[in-house]
């Protein structure tokens, strides 16, 4: 039985006799002939655990090593979906989590001692240990042939968790042709694609597997990223392609610079949600290409920048997407962005608005079991990111912050991004997160977590005669708090997660206050802290620190 075309199963069939190398870890190698036999093995082994009349759900909770890929390669031949568990989820939100997706089986680690016992809805004898000998049992006495199996490019394939929900889960659907389509990244056989992002998220999956199985080039995996031995991997191995996401540039570039940081085969580098510094400073430091963009979870937005994108810019959409920035109260268009002779942007009240995709083509395929996020994501029959953006006159599209990201001070409402893009130019901030306190009596106001670079420290009279200067920073966005982090947050796939700094507020070490617009910078002790919990109290706001 042949798959259809576009499918991830008629790609891996593609690789069925291919003998160069496929995949390298920790000092082995696989050719696509074996990773294939492999995925074969699990296939069978899936379908034989898989009860019938179910949902055919698998949960993974690995980290990056190569079972990973044997057990999702071989869901795609048996026609079964790999739910990603994010191992850094714990207790009752992963157990939800798992609950949530239908998952009849796990397949982890040692971490199975976790997962035993636990209300996930998997039966015990169900969460295999693959390095237990019950599993490495099962595999081997598999055949390397794959079973048949009814697959088509319609056929449900992942359950991929979004970054940092909230509420109920919201598990992105994903088929097998939409991930097969995932492939026109221009890779060819003698491409080496490093993987060192968790292959839980879309990130991993569509901008390096995916692709390296249709070109049939060779990937690289690493357990988990490491800033310290990256340019070695990248080196040994004569790698063209890595891919990233979030921090990961700047956790690399924190690294002490050598001689031979340009000594690689690196062509270039996929780096959604880098800092535009970040981008330019690891251009210059390492010599290779950096492609930013923008591509979501759910897979209905792509933005791509071309050779004329300006700096800081996402680029355009891919393809003929019909794509605009709109102002969710009136759902009218939000003007083009203005900016001064130094590309400073003057209008971000009115120019900032969500990214959305009005044309009913959006590839969008629904969140499982969560129809009320999925119709907020559809709302008036267009797809809302749930990013701010603002586009230029050429179209080219700059990010502003996640919806979320929106601060109301004295009556304005205003985005964290640029707020955050200005403090970032300070000589000695390495990373900052900008996002909203409560005010004591209306609001917000703005607090700003910064990152240092190693050995700087922060002079809090240069940095307001800094933010006095900046031509382009709103009235109202001068942070009022200042916290200094030794490392600002971040997800599992290395997104910056405000989260845990929203809920510790002002009360936290190392934390600066301006009493008063003209005040000078005075630390925020704990007689502050009472203080500001007193006031709110007063005006019946205390319910927005509890």
């Amino acid at each position: 039985m042949s798959d259809p075309p576009g499918t991830v199963a008629a790609l891996l069939r593609a690789r069925s006799e291919d003998d160069s190398d496929a995949l390298r870890f920790e000092g082995r190698t696989w050719t696509w002939r074996e990773v294939v036999a492999e995925a074969n093995r699990r296939a069978h082994v899936l379908d034989g655990l898989l009860a019938a009349g179910q949902p055919r759900h698998v949960g993974v909770m690995l980290e990056n090593v190569p079972e990973y890929l044997f057990v999702m390669s071989g869901a795609a031949l048996a026609g079964a979906v790999i739910v990603g568990i994010n191992p850094t989820r714990r207790g009752a939100e992963r157990a939800a989590d798992i609950r949530h997706t239908d998952c009849q089986v796990i397949v982890t680690d040692a971490r199975r001692d976790e997962l035993v016992g636990e209300d996930t809805g998997v039966a015990d004898e169900r969460v295999f240990d693959c390095d237990e000998p019950e599993w490495q049992s099962l595999v081997a006495s598999a055949p390397t042939i794959a079973p048949l199996a009814d697959v088509e490019p319609s056929t449900l394939f992942l359950l991929i968790f979004t970054s940092g929900s909230t509420g109920a889960p919201k598990a992105v659907k994903c088929t097998q042709g939409r991930i097969a389509r995932s492939v026109a990244l221009g890779f060819q056989a003698d491409d080496v694609l490093y993987c060192s992002m968790p292959l839980f998220h879309g990130n991993a999956l569509w901008s390096n597997w995916v692709p390296a199985i249709a070109a049939g080039a060779t990937v690289v995996l690493k357990r988990r990223f490491s800033a310290s031995t990256f340019l070695d991997d990248v080196r040994e191995h004569d790698v063209t392609f890595v891919n990233t996401v979030g921090r990961a540039l700047a956790y690399v570039l924190a690294t002490p610079p050598t001689e031979h940081d340009k000594d690689h085969a690196l062509k270039f580098v996929m780096a959604p949600e880098s800092a535009a510094p970040d981008v330019r400073a690891f251009k210059k430091r390492f010599g290779c290409y950096v492609v930013e963009g923008y591509g979501s979870s759910e897979g209905a937005i792509s933005l791509a920048p071309g050779k004329d994108t300006p700096k800081g810019a996402l680029g355009r959409p891919v393809g003929d997407m019909d794509i605009a920035v709109v102002d969710p109260e009136t759902l009218l268009e939000c003007p083009v962005a203005r900016f001064d002779g130094e590309g400073a942007l003057l209008n971000a009240s009115e120019a900032i608005g969500e990214l959305v995709r009005r044309d009913a083509g959006s590839t969008f395929e629904g969140y499982y079991r969560n129809e009320a996020a999925e119709a907020e994501r559809n709302r008036n029959g267009w797809f809302w990111s749930g990013d701010l953006v603002y586009r230029d006159a050429s179209g080219e599209l700059y990010f502003a912050g996640r919806t979320g990201d929106w601060l109301r001070v004295d009556g304005e409402n205003f985005a964290a991004a640029p707020v955050e893009r200005i403090i970032g130019r300070h000589e000695p901030v390495a990373g900052v997160a900008v996002y909203a306190v409560p005010d004591p009596r209306t609001g917000d106001q703005v607090m700003a977590a910064i990152e240092l670079r190693p050995g700087a420290a922060l002079d809090l009279e240069a940095f307001q005669r800094f933010l006095d200067e900046q031509p382009d920073l709103g009235t109202k966005w001068a942070p009022r708090f200042v916290r200094i982090v030794d490392a600002l947050p971040a997800t599992a796939t290395n997104k910056l997660d405000k989260k845990p700094l929203k809920q510790a507020r002002w009360e936290a070490t190392e934390v600066w206050w301006r009493p008063g617009r003209d005040a000078a910078w005075e630390p925020v002790t704990a007689a502050v802290v009472d203080g500001l919990r007193a006031e709110l109290a007063a005006n019946a706001r205390s319910h927005l620190i509890t």
